[in-house]
């Protein structure tokens, strides 16, 4: 039985414990894994009934105590009371409040060095503790006097090492059950304790590092491979998070982009997490969190170490600048193929301009020359029909140079103050019954303050007929066509949508290049939207395109209000 009187322990014996906890330090193990193994070996050896270790550090105080039978560890935040100096002392949190005075008075230093309980290094031993004469200075200041019945003997040593204090405490229910030398070996043992304790707080503090390093290495890499997607590149980044946290077989990880989640397996809002923002171009686009899913002992934020708050925010921070870098690279391939674009759509329209010229003279004189012969009596019936499909294809091809050199801006537009919604309900007056033909509801929302623009009604009207008629071939099983007008302080926009085939963002990327189209070669040349952009270019407005494939296409033009910009000022956003 530990409560019945043991053999005592020599010189020896001591110095065989501390080497034990000087090994004991040097298997990397966690704090209260440490504590645990410490106590146990103390225990063992002093064969005492209760041992009790409580240490300090940076304001928080760690409490472990083994009792016979019992197991018992406490994590908390420090708490202060103020000893007979007026000085602030840790509370030692003893449930007798005579030993917790001893305890603070001890730790402070503020006690009677010339009292018999003490040693000459400040330890304090009692072997008749409710009996001991000289006490009533300690009993004066307490009020609870239920402690008599709680105590044989005790044993009280400071412990101070670097930035961390404390106290050893050990107890036995038998009187006299230590000797003051055994107080002074114990003594030995507390000094072996405190480096013990520096050494392992070294070796974690080493090996949280090398987590820490590790992660962020790791982090590197994840970033700097070339062809991962956006979503690959996080999730490898959520992976490495866990394994750098202190307890890792305990730790999961999620990462939170744009509502999107990234996790590790088995990820849950655990009982306690931190997190950091992940904040793109001074916007808060999502988190990242590391979370446990049992209680631990509570340490600079909630279970989780300083270091680590430092880590999480570094990989906050890194994947906020990855995506940053990505984004700013995304954009400036936009850019890149909206320059290229544009510049293919210059050369383009000259080569249209010329083109257009060249054909105008000789197909004039096709022209002229068909409409003379059809003059002259007593030709035959098949000539006749041969020149009017003459005449025919004439009309078609001047048309078509007509839209080129409006495509080139060959055509300079007279501009006047037009309403745009009278343009509208102009033009609609003769396409809606094609609607109604083939099965398509027809939808009118115009804004009835729409303020008049600088413009050509002509070329309006040319816009709203190209945009209606390609809406409408693109629902050849019937839909709904959407007419939209509005306006802001600088702007009017109309708004062409339907619910038809839609564009795959390929198709989209090619839409205002002339001659190019998707359509059968009977239904569109390619020119259409090429004299769309044309038009609104020359007017100083653009064009915004949005399509998904099954779900129709929607193009919004913006026109200025206060006048023609110059048209080098017009271009195309959305084509993406």
């Amino acid at each position: 039985m530990k409560s019945g009187k043991s053999s005592r322990r020599n010189q020896n014996d001591f110095h065989d414990l501390s080497k034990q906890l000087l090994f004991c330090a040097n298997r990397g193990l966690l704090r209260i894994e440490f504590l645990k193994e410490v106590l146990n070996m103390i225990m063992d050896f002093s064969r005492c009934d209760a041992v009790s270790l409580w240490l300090e550090k940076s304001g928080r105080q760690f409490r472990a105590e083994l009792i016979e039978g019992k197991d018992r560890i406490y994590d908390y935040k420090a708490k202060y009371l103020n000893n007979a100096n007026g000085k602030d002392t840790s509370l030692c949190m003893d449930s007798d409040p005579l030993v917790e005075k001893l305890c603070c008075d001890i730790i402070s230093g503020d006690y009677d060095p010339a009292l018999p309980y003490f040693t000459e290094r400040g330890s304090f031993i009692s072997g008749d503790f409710v009996g001991e004469p000289g006490l009533e200075s300690y009993l004066e200041k307490v009020e609870d006097r239920n402690f008599k019945k709680r105590h044989g003997s005790i044993l009280i040593i400071p412990v101070e090492v670097g930035d961390i204090r404390g106290i050893l405490q050990l107890r036995s229910k038998m009187k006299n059950f230590f000797t003051r030398e055994e107080a002074g070996l114990f003594e030995g043992v507390v000094e072996n304790l405190g480096v013990a304790l520096t050494h392992r707080r070294a070796q974690s503090e080493l090996r949280e590092r090398v987590k820490e390093l590790t992660c962020l290495y790791g982090l590197a890499r994840v970033m700097g491979k070339p062809g991962l997607s956006q979503a690959r590149i996080l999730q490898d980044t959520v992976e490495l998070l866990p394994p750098a946290w202190l307890y890792p077989d305990n730790a999961a990880a999620k990462i939170i982009f744009d509502s999107l989640p990234y996790e590790t397996p088995g990820f849950e809002d655990g009982i306690c997490k931190m997190s950091a923002d992940i904040v793109v171009d001074g916007e808060k686009r999502g988190t990242v969190e590391v979370a446990y899913n049992e209680e631990k002992p509570l340490l600079y934020e909630g279970p989780f170490l300083k270091e680590e708050r430092s880590l999480l925010d570094v990989v906050a921070r890194e994947i906020s600048l990855f995506l940053e870098r990505k984004q700013a690279e995304e954009e400036r391939a936009v850019i890149q193929d909206q320059l290229r674009h544009a510049d293919r759509l210059a050369k383009i329209g000259q080569l249209a301009a010329g083109v257009a010229h060249e054909l105008n003279e000789p197909l004039g004189g096709i022209l002229g020359f068909a409409q003379l012969a059809k003059k002259n009596e007593n030709i035959p019936e098949q000539v006749d029909r041969d020149l009017d499909k003459i005449i025919t294809a004439s009309l078609h091809a001047r048309e078509v140079i007509k839209k080129l050199m409006l495509f080139a801006r060959e055509m300079p537009p007279r501009k006047t103050r037009v309403n745009l919604n009278k343009v509208i309900d102009e033009g609609l007056y003769f396409l809606a019954s094609r609607c109604a033909k083939t099965g398509i509801d027809l939808e009118k929302n115009l804004d009835p303050d729409l303020p008049d623009i600088t413009a050509d009604a002509s070329q309006l009207h040319q816009v709203l007929v190209n945009l209606f008629v390609n809406a409408v071939q693109a629902m050849p099983d019937g839909g709904r066509l959407t007419i939209n007008t509005s306006h802001d302080e600088e702007n009017v926009s109309l708004i062409v949508k339907d619910t038809g085939t839609g564009m795959t963002p390929e198709v989209m990327r090619q839409i205002f290049v002339p001659f190019y189209t998707t359509k059968d070669v009977d239904l569109g040349t390619g020119l259409g939207l090429p004299v769309v952009h044309g038009i609104v270019s020359s007017h100083g407005g653009f064009i915004r395109v949005e399509s998904e494939p099954g779900k129709g296409s929607s193009f919004e033009v913006r026109l200025p209000i206060k006048g023609p910009q110059d048209a080098d000022e017009g271009g195309i956003d959305g084509e993406k």
